[in-house]
């Protein structure tokens, strides 16, 4: 156990069951910076080894096979990168040398050195950073990187704000490593983040949001364009929020219905943890389930009545309507005959025939310069 089936190489990691396309990579220059510019402390001292961000494997794995790095822990937000990363593991036979957790002590206490991708994110930075420097040991070094065309000088600043020291290394193949030492313990968090909007309930929607999940606290523009209009969605007993994001759909489907049941999924760690908190705050955490799964992979075939989605544009970085359509396809493979997505999407992208093929049968319900709101009914 724990000895390579194949050797491991960079090129040879694959994304799934995330999404796969041409354009798409499983690693980037960045992975490679960080093990380079790490090799000196992982090769004398590998213990304490811990990857966050590790999108499929490329830090994980590299530490463990180049440096010896033995229960390495690590850290993935999204559902399928930690799926990537099992299989990738399995296929070099690695999948003994790791384990994943959430972002805490468990994570954390006594880590020495971190590997990190940096998120775009600056409150998903600032969320990571403060829990290193809560948890890890004092001698702890962070090694934080990212492509030069996502990264800024304001995450120096978030880091500078969790640690004493913060220096950047010189950029390689347009990536650049950030390097933090001294954590300076606890600081008060600033999350979950909190909003508090008006959206024609007769009451304000409140919203809580931790650093990873995408839009914050805010109202996303476009599920704001979509709420009013899902009084016109079919009756049922159950609808599923998918990408449930801060809970916002989830919470309005609860408020708006008091006889449904919702069902709220997301492959996000930090998504699901802010709906949690979102239902919870408005009173309808009774009637609102709340599941980590990627796409709908832990619901059966033509199962559902209503699903309601407001799809990402983006693959972490990278903006592609991969994952819209896998969304897509997921949908109408659990909508049972009649069940109907109600969907809102940016309206250059033109993902109307994208729905009648995976879905089935799509007119568009509203349409603003900005964003489309089609329903979709599966055919009997």
């Amino acid at each position: 156990m724990g000895r390579p089936v194949t050797q491991f190489d960079f090129p040879l990691l694959t994304r799934a069951p995330d999404v796969e396309a041409p354009d798409l990579q499983a690693y980037d220059a960045a992975d490679r910076l960080l093990l380079d510019t790490a090799a000196a402390r992982l090769g004398s001292d590998p213990a304490g080894t811990v990857t966050i961000g590790d999108r499929y494997g490329a830090l994980t794995l590299g530490a463990i096979d180049r440096f010896g790095a033995a229960a390495v822990r690590t850290h993935q937000d999204p559902l399928s990168q930690e799926r990537a990363l099992t299989l990738n593991a399995a296929r070099f036979g690695l999948q003994e040398d790791y384990v994943s957790h959430g972002l805490g002590p468990d994570l954390l206490e006594g880590a020495r050195t971190v590997l990190l991708q940096l998120p775009r994110s600056l409150d998903a930075l600032d969320e990571i950073a403060g829990a290193i420097a809560s948890f890890t040991a004092d001698d702890v070094v962070v090694y934080a990187g990212g492509r030069l065309k996502h990264m800024s000088v304001s995450m120096n600043g978030v880091l500078e704000r969790h640690f004493g020291a913060v220096s950047a290394g010189l950029a390689r193949q347009k990536a650049r490593v950030l390097i933090a030492s001294g954590p300076r313990g606890s600081l008060p968090s600033r999350f979950p983040l909190t909003g508090r909007h008006d959206v024609g309930l007769g009451r304000e929607l409140e919203l809580f949001a931790y650093g990873n999940t995408f839009g914050g606290a805010t109202l996303d523009p476009g599920t704001r364009f979509l709420l009013p209009l899902l009084s016109q969605a079919r009756p049922a007993e159950e609808a599923i929020d998918l990408g449930c994001g801060n809970g916002a759909i989830a919470a309005y489907l609860a408020l708006h219905r008091p006889a449904l049941r919702v069902i709220a999924t997301d492959q996000s760690a930090s998504a699901v943890a802010s709906t949690l908190r979102t239902v919870q705050a408005n009173g309808v955490a009774g009637r609102v389930g709340v599941a980590r799964d990627d796409a709908l992979s832990a619901r059966p075939d033509a199962s559902a009545e209503l699903i309601v989605l407001n799809p990402p544009f983006h693959i972490g970085s990278t903006v592609h309507t991969g994952i819209a359509r896998k969304l897509f396809a997921e949908a109408g493979r659990v909508l049972a005959p009649g069940g109907e997505l109600w969907a809102v999407w940016n309206s250059h992208l033109q993902y109307r025939q994208a729905l009648a093929s995976t879905v089935g049968p799509t007119r568009q319900v509203a349409r603003s310069p900005r964003f489309t709101v089609t329903c979709s009914t599966r055919q009997r």
